[in-house]
């Protein structure tokens, strides 16, 4: 039997390779700066925020049995995370991200997810083997899902009875996979966590602020959505209402993560128990925190 876990994380789980320095950039900028090599990966980036809040994901990926994949299951296993659930590929090289950012943000970011989305269902197969669930008995516990994972497999989850009875927690990886969560507003299943540029990808327009884009989501189907918006409100949506709330205004040191750090600590603070409002405030509390550089993030 797999380790007891809180939650299941599926999705990318990778070597992040960060390039970050203090100067504003653009294109053709050749700056000193800083190059980290982190776990990373949107699935691993939510799994390692959820352990630092005291609980314990397992991971539903798939990772090379290369000497960067073992190096990377030992990471993961030394965070507190169930990895006895990974597809571990004889044939499939670990995934990799690459990032530049400067003082002015984000400059350039490749994702390298081909291995996950070669894996396809492999990376389910302890939902179905009795490890987790099974056919008699589908998973009924939290589910964060990621938009590395490709549109056909994410459009059997929004649908599957191995998932129907699961609370599902789904973002993109990034707004050129936004779409990729269609399935899930077609189905009105899960909650969605996008920021605004997703969500108006989604939706086919583009928004002014949080609460519109969360309304228009949720009349297109969506059964619940937060919205981010950088520094400004951020907006949660159940067919009841929508909420809003200001997050903490920090210095942005870093950004890749931070979408994740949110959802995370999001999902934490309801799994302890916070209501709405105190959820959406914990969550962006956290992830204000984690772009100001804070060391212990």
């Amino acid at each position: 039997m797999t380790k007891p876990s809180d939650i299941l994380c599926i999705g990318s789980v990778l070597w992040d390779v960060i390039g970050r320095a203090p100067a504003v950039m653009r294109q053709g900028s050749d700056v000193p700066g800083r190059i980290t090599r982190l776990p990373g990966g949107v699935a691993m980036n939510i799994a390692m925020t959820l352990a630092r809040f005291g609980m314990t994901p397992a991971l539903l990926t798939a990772i090379g049995r290369d000497a960067e994949g073992d190096e990377l299951v030992a990471a993961c296993e030394a965070r507190g995370m169930v990895t006895s659930t990974i597809y571990r590929s004889d044939d499939l090289p670990t995934d990799r991200y690459m990032a530049v950012e400067g003082a002015n943000g984000l400059i350039a970011a490749i994702a390298d997810a081909h291995s996950l989305e070669a894996a396809g269902e492999k990376i389910l197969k302890p939902l179905h083997n009795g490890d987790l669930a099974d056919g008699a008995n589908p998973y009924g516990g939290l589910i964060a899902l990621d938009g590395n994972l490709t549109l056909d497999l994410l459009s059997k989850l929004a649908t599957s009875p191995l998932t129907e009875q699961a609370d599902l927690r789904v973002a993109p990886a990034s707004p050129g996979k936004a779409e990729r969560l269609s399935p899930f507003i077609k189905s009105g299943r899960g909650t969605l966590y996008v920021n605004l540029e997703e969500a108006g990808l989604l939706c086919q327009t583009s928004f002014e602020d949080a609460a519109t884009a969360a309304a228009a989501l949720l009349q297109r189907g969506a059964a619940r959505v937060l919205v981010t918006n950088g520094g400004e409100d951020a907006a949660e949506g159940t067919a009841s209402n929508v909420i809003c709330a200001t997050p903490p205004q920090v210095l942005v040191t870093r950004i890749t993560g931070a979408g994740d750090t949110f959802m995370a600590a999001h999902i934490a603070a309801e799994a302890r128990g916070a209501g709405r409002a105190d959820a959406l405030e914990q969550a962006l509390k956290a992830a204000a925190i984690y772009v100001s550089g804070d060391p212990d993030t």
